[in-house]
């Protein structure tokens, strides 16, 4: 930690005016350090302010720190050192010392976008992160719901926004991000409710869970409603889980195929009876001739997601 301190003290040399932040989530004698004209780094910052202390130990360890000093731009979403106090006890570790660099290193980029975001230029849906450790070394997406307040992957709250820094923007966080697999990204987005009560009363959420990789057309909560038009039905509650089995083992592919690698042709599905009809054309990517792809790439760690506007019936 000397060294690391002492590197920091040389760049400190040229920041010449105090740091001043004020928020209501943080003591008045513990500010998250910025600057209107000369702002610090992304490092900088997390080193002055004493709520970083942790984040600053996963940064030396994963030797992310010369990666966050260079120009970025980028976004960090920082979590305090309460958030990462929780993340020990949820692992059953005792603190940082317990966790090696490979582990901590793909934790720490999924926190980080390749882009300086404000919080006025944040839109629910789906950003990229800069961890690749993905089955097929795209980068890992993050979740985000905005209104009032902004929620990252169902859990995670921002508790102040735009600490701007000179290579980019901080957003600090209450809860340390997980990299999230096929499931957990379907129960971080409420327009997937019902594909996850599904999931459940089919009893595959264990395997959709599994290594993988999987690809995944995620119907949403509309595609839903209008497949229990179809059957008149009320919901889910009125279908057995040996009827809902096959249509959602229907929606699954074995492998990690990113959009970029989706062509026309039958497709083998998990419902090894019935394969998928995908047409690519210029206005997009049709499956059966009636459900449309409506958003691409949602890559987590044991596989990716496309989305699609009608639930797909073998």
């Amino acid at each position: 930690m000397t060294n690391f301190r002492k590197y920091l003290s040389i760049a400190a040399l040229v920041l010449t005016s105090s740091f001043i932040f004020t928020s209501c989530n943080k003591d008045d004698d513990d500010p998250v350090p910025t600057n209107p004209i000369d702002k610090a780094t992304i490092v900088s910052t997390v080193v002055e302010a004493a709520d970083f202390s942790i984040l600053e130990d996963a940064l030396v360890k994963a030797n992310l720190v010369s990666a966050l000093t260079t120009d970025g731009p980028f976004t960090v979403f920082a979590p305090t050192n309460q958030a990462f106090e929780n993340l020990f006890m949820e692992l059953g570790v005792d603190g940082i010392s317990d966790l090696s660099a490979e582990v901590l290193k793909p934790i720490l980029l999924y926190h980080v976008v390749g882009a300086s975001a404000k919080s006025s230029s944040l839109n629910s849906g789906y950003i990229e992160s800069l961890n690749t450790s993905t089955p097929s070394s795209m980068a890992a997406s993050i979740y985000l719901e905005v209104g009032s307040d902004v929620k990252l992957n169902g859990s995670s709250m921002v508790s102040t926004a735009d600490v701007e820094v000179s290579n980019g923007v901080i957003h600090i966080i209450d809860k340390v991000l997980l990299p999230p697999n096929v499931v957990d990204f379907a129960l971080s987005n409420p327009d997937f409710s019902i594909l996850v009560e599904a999931v459940s009363k089919a009893g595959l959420v264990d395997a959709l869970m599994a290594e993988g990789p999987f690809t995944l057309f995620a119907p949403t909560n509309a595609a839903f409603e209008m497949l229990f038009e179809q059957l008149n039905v009320s919901g889910i509650s009125d279908l057995t889980a040996e009827a809902l089995t096959p249509i959602l083992l229907y929606h699954v592919v074995n492998g990690n195929v990113n959009a970029a690698d989706v062509t026309t042709g039958m497709v083998p599905t998990l419902n090894t009876r019935a394969e998928l009809d995908i047409k690519v054309s210029e206005m997009g990517v049709m499956i059966n001739d009636n459900s449309k792809v409506v958003a691409v790439d949602v890559q987590g760690t044991n596989g990716v997601i496309h989305v699609i506007d009608k639930v797909l019936l073998p």
